[in-house]
């Protein structure tokens, strides 16, 4: 039975039996006297209907709200277990999701150690060859700088030769300018001659 139905039935019954309560007042108080008449125990006859007025009523409101009042509270009651019965569910769905989101925090946790070990071992091996590549480029350039040196010393010692050499051809010139006599040429050019001629 669905609740607005219920709702319904408990205001009929309510509204019957405030019809029987004022029914039944009203023969209670058609049967009185209207107080004209004379009671010997006057306290005795109003309290007296007003007991049987009220006990009436408990009773007719027990018999006529009995099996609606009865049904309200067994449905409330099934409303409520299934609403704890939903709400269970809900929170082991919930505990199921949050040992899921633990499982994979975990994961990821190891995940990003594993990542970050993998790093490491990448820059590691970068340092290493990073280190070898300027090693290969420090010798390559010790030996282009060994072979300049060579070729700048083999360059100043010809330069240097050569220099040497036109002193001494200057110097020898002047030897022989100073040591050879105008006959001593003479003759050379004499005996140059008959070279050349022959």
């Amino acid at each position: 039975m669905k609740k607005r139905e219920i709702k319904t039935e408990l205001l009929k019954s309510l509204c019957y039996g405030a019809a029987l309560v004022l029914f039944l007042g009203g023969i209670a108080l058609a049967s009185s006297d209207g107080g004209h008449g004379v009671v010997h125990n006057a306290w005795l006859g109003i309290d007296t209907a007003k007991v049987i007025n009220f006990a009436v009523l408990i009773i007719a409101l027990f018999f006529v709200a009995r099996k609606p009042v009865a049904e309200f509270f067994s449905s409330r009651a099934k409303g409520i277990e299934d609403e704890i019965k939903i709400l269970e569910q809900k929170k082991a769905d919930a505990e199921k999701k949050l040992a899921e989101y633990q499982a994979r925090f975990k994961s990821l946790d190891q995940e990003s150690k594993k990542i970050v070990e993998e790093y490491i071992k990448q820059g590691e091996e970068a340092k290493v060859r990073i280190l070898a590549e300027a090693e290969t480029q420090a010798i390559k350039l010790e030996a282009m700088a060994k072979r300049n040196i060579e070729q700048e010393f083999k360059s100043a010692k010809t330069k240097l030769q050569q220099e040497i050499v036109e002193k001494a051809m200057l110097k020898a010139e002047e030897l022989i300018k100073t040591a050879i006599s105008p006959d001593d040429q003479d003759k050379l050019v004499d005996d140059y001659l008959k070279k050349v001629v022959a």
